[in-house]
């Protein structure tokens, strides 16, 4: 961890007149890289019954939903019926793909995101919602982060893509595109689609953690499905309030890894003349049925 910093300053995405979620001054334990101890201490017995509904709730639905790559290693977060010690879930995590989670207090910028995701740690929420929210919250919590999110890094070809997008992002920040970069983050990492032999299934972590989502974004005949073109993702403006309207589709998880080999330098000249794209707008000749 970097020294503690005096003050960290809360991150706020898109439009709103909440104040952030989280505490960011932690007894100044919070680190300049946003990163804290897990107070694990701190949760209370409803705090893991909350936890402990909504693991029961979303992987009964897994099936026929989500990627196999998800369900094969959801088993690898370990306890079910309270919050896990991050450190128990790093034990696995690091001898299957080099990763590690990391505890945040909440949002974090966008350059100290970059920069734990290119060095192989992911930061994860350690608040939970309340009972109040178990249905929605729009902030991130510790079970968006950990259910949604980390089976995932459990597979090697998706925890590169993640190191690389890291890695990207850094570059991306230095040219002024973090923003539009982060449209590709939001259509793969949160709410991507890939193609298995067996039909559509769901691997981004907005969709698997969410309780209506899920069916909606691969079962319902509304929103648009496009094959993942990275500049058309990274022109197409979302939604951070409602189901998503469209989504981008892809093959397999090589075949993300390699859309990112590339440097972006073209494609952010490119965005800069190209303007944007509304949610579920297609353009001439898309079916919105890939």
């Amino acid at each position: 961890m970097d020294s503690p910093a005096a003050a960290v300053i809360p991150a706020v995405y898109g439009a709103s007149d909440r104040p952030p979620r989280g505490d960011y001054s932690r007894g100044g334990s919070v680190q300049a890289d946003y990163t804290c101890p897990q107070d694990w201490a701190s949760y209370t017995a409803a705090d893991h019954d909350t936890y402990r509904r909504l693991y029961e709730r979303q992987a009964a639905q897994l099936p026929g939903l989500a990627c196999d790559a998800f369900i094969n290693a959801l088993p690898s977060l370990g306890v079910k019926d309270r919050i896990p010690h991050f450190d128990e879930i790093n034990e696995r995590l690091h001898k299957a793909t080099g990763w590690e989670i990391v505890a945040v207090p909440g949002l974090i910028p966008e350059l100290p995101f970059f920069t734990l995701l290119a060095n192989r740690k992911f930061p994860v929420t350690d608040w939970i919602r309340k009972p109040e929210e178990f249905n929605y919250i729009v902030e991130p919590d510790v079970f968006h982060d950990l259910f949604g999110h980390v089976p995932m890094l459990f597979d090697p070809t998706f925890a590169d893509y993640v190191q690389r997008y890291g890695a990207g992002g850094i570059k991306a920040h230095e040219l002024g595109a973090g923003e539009k970069l982060s449209r590709l983050y939001w259509y793969t990492v949160e709410f991507g689609l890939i193609r298995q032999p067996d039909g559509l299934r769901a691997y981004g972590a907005g969709i698997l953690s969410s309780v209506g989502e899920l069916q909606h974004a691969v079962l319902s005949d509304e929103p648009r499905r496009l094959p993942l073109d990275l500049l058309r993702a990274m022109r197409t403006r979302y939604k951070i309030d409602t189901y998503q309207s469209n989504y981008f589709v892809i093959e397999d998880f090589a075949q993300l890894f390699d859309l990112t080999a590339p440097d972006f330098t073209p494609i952010y000249e490119a965005l800069a003349v190209e303007a944007d794209i509304e949610p579920g707008v297609l353009l001439p000749g898309e079916t919105g049925k890939a």
